[in-house]
C-alpha cells in the first residue's frame, strides 16, 4: 500500500492500518494467508463518541427531553396503511405535527407506482380543547418517546396557565386501514380542572374520477366529547381514528384495541432474532431495524407485498429492495408475513420468465397489475437469482426451493446471455437507475451474478442436482477471474476497482467484492472506502466528489469489511453509524438517501442493517438447508456476543461466541456455542477462518 493510502487510513481507521489489528482472511473466501497477530487494546468507541446525542436510550424506548428547537419525521406501517409523522417544535417551543397517511390499496388514477391514496392531517385536525372554558391555543412540547409507537407530551397553555399535560400516542393499526392517536390528558394542578373537548368529525370525500375504486371516504373521528372534571392527578383518555375506506368497507374501529395490537406486534418481534452484545446501542438499533423491516408489508389483492415506503413506493415490489435486500433476511427473523411476502414476490417475478430473452421488469406495481421497467435491465436477474438462492437456503423448505429453481436458472441464463467478449455481464444500468453513470458493464451486476452462482451452487447440491451445482461453481470461478481482469484498476491512486470501463472516480460499490468474499484488493479498497474521497460524517458517498449518500451502499460496505476480518475497523465505523442513526438528529432507522427523498425511512435499508449483523458481524452464510458457515469475530474488548432465537434453516437456535483466553503465542482462542432443541454444540475456534456448522 502506498504511503499516501496508509496516511489516509491512519487518519480515519487507525485500528487496521496503524495499530496492527488482525487482518486474517477466511480460508472459505480467499487464498490470502492470514496474519496471525494478537489484537491490540483499542477504543472502538472513539469515533462514535465524537457525536452529540439528542436522544436518551432507556431499556424500553428512545426519549428526547426537549430543551431546544428540533423537527424530525418517522414512518410506521401496518398491513393497510402507512403513517409518516412530522413532529417537533417551533421557535416558540410549541408542538408542530403533521400526519401524512398512505393507503396503498386505495388506488388512485393513473394507477402507477405512486398511486396510493395519501392525505395530510395537520395539527388543527384534532379535538378542540378548553380548560375551565378557555380555549387552549398552544401546546408546549416537553418530551418525545419512541418505542414502536410515537408519543408526544405537551403542556396545554390556556390564558390562566392551568397545569394540564397531554400525551399523544400515535401508531398505525397492524391490520386495519387507520392510524390511532391516543390522547391522554393529566391534571398536574392541585385543584380540579374542567376539561372541554369538542367532537372531532372530519370528513373528506375524494372525487370518483380520481379513484380506481370510486369515491374514498377520508375521516378523523374522536370517541369522546363534552366537559370532564379532572381532579388533581386524574387522567382522561380519548381515542382519535384517522382512516380511509372505499364503499362497503367498515368505518368503525376500536382505537384502544388497535393500539394494543400494535404494542403486541412490536413485542413479538423482539422475541425472535435477539442480538446480545456489550453495546446497548447496537442491540437497540437492531431491534428497531427488525421492526421497520417487518412492518412494511401490505395485504394487497396480489398477496402480501413488502414495500419500501417513503410516501411513494407501496403495493409493489422491486428486484433490489425485496428480492436482493430483504427477502434473504426474513427466514432469520422467522416472521410469517415476511416469509410469505418473500415467496410471493418471487412468484410475481417468475410470471415474467419468457422465451424471447426479454428482461424481467425491475418492479411489479399496482398490487401486481402492472410493471415498471423505466431503467431497462438494471441487473435485475442477478438481484433476483442471488436473493432467491439465499432465501431458499435459509428458509430450508424443499418444496419452495424446487419452486424457485426455474426462476433462478432462468435468471442466471439471462445474465449469461448478456456476457461480453471480456467474460463479464452487461446490463443497461444498475440499482441507481442512471442517477450515476454505470456504463455498459458495471461492477454491481457482476458481483451479484457471482453471488448468485455461489449460492445457487449450494442450493442445487442440496436438491441433488450436482451437475448443475458444479457448473455454477465453475462459472463462479471463471467470473471471479474475469471481474478481476475487467474491473481491477487504479482509481484515484488506489489499487481497487473501477465501477465501469472509463470510470475515473471512486464509487461506494467497490465494497461489493468484500461482501461476496473476494479480498484480492483488500488493503487499497479498504483505504479507499475510508478515505476522505468516500467516507463522510453521513456514511460513504456514492461517488467521490459528490455529497450524495445512500445508506444501502454504506451498509453493504460495513458487512463487507466485517467479512474481510477487519472487525475492529468495521466495528469502529458501525458503532458511529448506529449511534448517529439511533440517537442523533434523524432517528431511529437506516435511511434511503440524501438529498433525494430527504432521508426517507425506506424499509429494506433496515434489513440491510440487520444483515450487517447476521452476515457481517456473525459471518453467517447459508450453505444448505441445515448447514452454514459462521465467522463470529469478536471485536477487541468484547468477551462474548449472541444471536438468540434465529429462525433460519427451519430451526430455532442460538449462536454465541465467547473469548477463552490466549494460547502460548498470544493468539486469542474462542468457543462457539450453538443451542437448538435443548441441545448444545460447543466448538473450539482459533478465530482464523469461518467454520462449518451443521444443525
Amino acid at each position: 500500500m502506498r504511503l499516501k493510502h496508509l496516511a489516509a487510513l491512519c487518519v480515519l481507521a487507525p485500528l487496521a492500518a496503524c495499530n496492527n489489528a488482525s487482518t486474517q482472511v477466511t480460508a472459505e473466501h480467499s487464498d490470502a494467508q492470514p496474519i496471525n497477530q494478537a489484537q491490540p487494546s483499542v477504543d472502538l468507541n472513539s469515533l462514535a463518541n465524537t457525536l452529540k446525542d439528542r436522544w436518551l436510550l432507556t431499556d424500553s424506548a428512545l426519549v428526547w427531553n426537549v430543551t431546544d428547537t428540533h423537527e424530525d419525521h418517522i414512518e410506521m406501517s401496518g398491513e393497510q396503511t402507512s403513517a409518516i409523522i412530522y413532529y417537533g417544535n417551533n421557535g416558540q417551543g410549541n408542538l408542530t405535527l403533521k400526519r401524512k397517511l398512505v393507503w396503498p390499496m386505495l388506488r388512485t388514477i393513473p394507477n402507477d407506482t405512486h398511486a396510493s391514496l395519501i392525505h395530510d392531517f395537520d395539527l388543527s385536525i384534532s379535538p378542540r380543547i378548553s380548560l375551565d372554558g378557555q380555549i387552549v391555543k398552544q401546546e408546549q412540547l416537553l418530551q418525545v418517546r419512541l418505542d414502536g409507537t410515537l408519543s408526544l407530551t405537551t403542556d396545554l397553555l390556556a390564558d390562566q396557565g392551568k397545569k394540564v399535560s397531554l400525551t399523544r400516542t400515535l401508531t398505525p393499526s397492524p391490520t386495519k386501514p387507520l392510524m390511532v392517536e391516543r390522547l391522554t390528558f393529566t391534571n398536574n394542578a392541585r385543584e380540579t380542572v374542567k376539561l372541554g373537548l369538542d367532537k372531532l368529525d372530519y370528513l373528506f370525500n375524494t372525487s370518483a374520477k380520481d379513484g380506481v375504486y370510486g369515491v374514498y371516504k377520508i375521516q378523523a373521528t374522536s370517541d369522546k366529547a363534552g366537559e370532564f372534571d379532572l381532579a388533581s392527578g386524574q387522567s382522561l383518555t380519548v381515542y382519535v381514528d384517522f382512516k380511509a375506506t372505499k364503499s362497503g368497507q367498515n368505518t368503525r374501529f376500536d382505537g384502544a384495541k388497535e393500539l394494543q395490537a400494535r404494542l403486541d406486534y412490536v413485542e413479538s418481534l423482539k422475541q425472535d432474532l435477539q442480538l446480545e452484545t456489550p453495546d446497548p446501542i447496537l442491540n437497540k438499533m437492531f431491534d428497531f431495524a427488525k421492526l421497520r423491516g417487518a412492518e412494511s408489508i401490505f395485504r394487497t389483492k396480489g398477496g402480501l407485498m413488502h414495500a419500501p415506503g417513503g410516501g411513494r413506493y407501496y403495493a409493489a415490489i422491486w428486484a433490489n429492495d425485496q428480492a436482493e435486500y430483504i427477502n434473504p433476511f426474513f427466514p432469520f427473523l422467522g416472521n410469517d408475513n415476511g416469509n410469505e411476502s418473500a415467496i410471493n414476490s418471487f412468484r410475481h417475478f417468475a410470471r415474467f420468465i419468457n422465451d424471447e430473452g426479454k428482461h424481467i421488469p425491475s418492479s411489479i406495481i399496482a398490487e401486481g397489475d402492472d410493471i415498471w421497467d423505466g431503467a431497462g435491465d438494471r441487473g435485475d436477474c442477478a438481484m433476483i437469482a442471488y436473493g432467491a438462492s439465499r432465501y431458499a437456503l435459509a428458509k430450508a423448505d424443499k418444496a419452495q426451493a424446487n419452486e424457485l429453481l426455474p426462476l433462478i436458472d432462468w435468471c442466471i441464463g439471462f445474465s449469461y446471455n448478456k456476457i461480453t467478449k471480456d467474460g463479464v455481464i452487461a446490463s443497461d444500468s444498475d440499482e441507481l437507475e442512471g442517477r450515476f453513470p454505470a456504463g455498459d458493464v458495471n461492477l454491481s451486476t457482476n458481483m451479484l451474478t457471482y453471488g448468485a452462482l455461489v449460492s445457487a451452487s449450494y442450493l442445487n447440491n442440496e436438491l441433488g442436482r450436482s451437475d448443475i451445482a458444479n457448473e455454477y461453481q465453475a462459472r463462479a470461478s471463471v467470473l471471479r477471474g474475469n471481474i478481476e481482469g475487467y474491473f481491477g484498476a487504479n482509481v484515484q491512486g488506489f489499487d481497487t476497482y473501477r465501477y465501469f470501463d472509463g470510470n475515473t472516480k471512486l464509487r461506494a460499490w467497490i465494497a461489493l467484492p468484500f461482501t461476496f468474499g473476494i479480498f484480492d484488493r483488500k488493503e487499497d479498497t479498504l483505504a479507499a472506502l475510508l478515505s476522505d474521497d468516500l467516507w463522510s460524517a453521513d456514511g460513504i458517498y456514492s461517488e467521490a466528489g459528490n455529497k450524495t449518500f445512500w445508506d444501502r451502499s454504506t451498509l453493504y460496505a460495513f458487512r463487507g469489511i466485517f467479512n474481510a476480518q477487519e472487525t475492529d475497523t468495521a466495528m469502529r465505523y458501525f458503532k458511529y453509524y448506529s449511534r448517529k442513526r439511533l440517537l442523533g438528529e434523524h432517528v431511529p432507522y437506516a435511511v434511503e438517501a440524501w438529498p433525494e427523498g430527504n432521508q426517507r425511512h425506506l424499509s429494506a435499508e433496515s434489513a440491510l442493517y440487520a444483515r450487517t449483523v447476521t452476515e457481517g458481524l456473525f459471518g453467517i452464510e447459508p450453505t444448505g438447508f441445515n448447514r452454514m458457515n459462521v465467522a463470529p469475530y469478536l471485536p477487541t474488548g468484547w468477551d462474548n456476543m449472541c444471536l438468540n432465537n434465529i429462525r433460519a434453516f427451519a430451526s430455532n437456535f442460538d449462536l454465541c461466541v465467547n473469548r477463552k483466553g490466549t494460547d502460548s503465542k498470544g493468539n486469542d482462542n474462542f468457543e462457539i456455542t450453538v443451542k437448538s432443541d435443548g441441545q448444545s454444540q460447543k466448538i473450539s475456534w482459533d478465530g482464523q477462518a469461518s467454520i462449518r456448522v451443521n444443525l
